[in-house]
């Protein structure tokens, strides 16, 4: 029997990149999910898609930033079935730039999504997974809680954060019933690069995000993303870090202290040369 069948999962942002595969995957094992997303469209586009193919799934359009659209997402979700065995807090953005051009509204954004809207799910599926004496919560950090990321401050200090929350909640659930992984991706292709937002950058035309950023020209597709996932918590591990790449780099900078660092500095620099010249965008 499959063990994911007839389990409840919700996914956050699961209306596009690794939030859909994850639902697509789960639903192909035999969970019931909840596709989660801020845009009410793609939600529907991807529980429509499941349903078609036989699976399980329903839509709900949510912002991870506003605490209350969280709880009562996981509330009804769990009384609904009687029961929430999954929550993957997935859903993400970021806001790129020199830090001396960001707004404090800026980062607000960037951490109110990336790290209380982990918080707010947290908060509203612990409690729920500890009177059950079951349950599994996955959050979605980076590859950039390991490596300093200049020019991303706000969504690497987000990411460094969710690692810390999960490994501690990993530990306070231990003996609860209530597993806690922690998922660091390095590059997916996903519609964050699309929908992230550069500030106080005059980028040339046919220059795309991607390369701004320094991406590889071949990143990993979602699906594959969320079969390596759902690996990983298949196995109760604490952290979920891929590709092997990331994990190499990860040891690699432990023995060569600075290594990145200098890497990243030169990258930063390539990427300061698109800042609008003598602009200072905020006060």
């Amino acid at each position: 029997m499959n063990p994911l069948s007839g389990k409840v999962a919700i996914v956050t942002g699961g209306g596009s990149g690794i939030g859909e595969g994850l639902c697509r995957e789960l639903a192909r094992r035999g969970a019931r999910v909840v596709v989660a997303d801020i845009n009410a469209d793609e939600a529907g586009r991807v529980a429509t898609a499941i349903t078609g193919l036989g699976g399980m799934a329903t839509a709900s359009t949510v912002d991870v930033a506003v605490e209350e659209e969280v709880t009562r997402l996981v509330e009804q979700t769990a009384t609904q079935y009687g029961h929430l065995d999954y929550l993957f807090n997935n859903a993400g953005t970021a806001i790129g730039g020199d830090a001396r051009d960001l707004s404090l509204d800026d980062w607000r954004r960037v951490l109110d999504v990336d790290l209380y809207g982990v918080l707010y799910g947290v908060r509203a599926a612990y409690p729920i997974m500890v009177r059950q004496g079951f349950g599994h919560i996955v959050n979605t950090s980076s590859s950039a809680a390991f490596f300093a990321t200049p020019g991303n401050a706000p969504y690497c200090t987000a990411k460094y954060a969710v690692v810390g929350l999960s490994l501690s909640l990993r530990l306070e659930g231990a003996d609860l019933g209530v597993r806690v992984s922690c998922v660091c991706p390095g590059f997916v292709r996903t519609n964050i690069f699309e929908n992230s937002r550069g500030v106080g950058l005059t980028v040339p035309d046919g220059v795309t995000a991607e390369q701004v950023i320094g991406a590889p020209a071949k990143m990993m597709a979602p699906d594959l993303a969320a079969r390596v996932i759902l690996g990983g918590v298949a196995r109760n591990r604490a952290m979920i870090v891929f590709p092997a790449s990331i994990r190499w780099g990860r040891h690699l900078v432990r023995l060569i202290p600075g290594l990145s660092d200098r890497i990243l500095l030169r990258h930063f620099r390539t990427l300061r040369a698109y800042r609008t010249a003598n602009e200072q965008v905020h006060s």
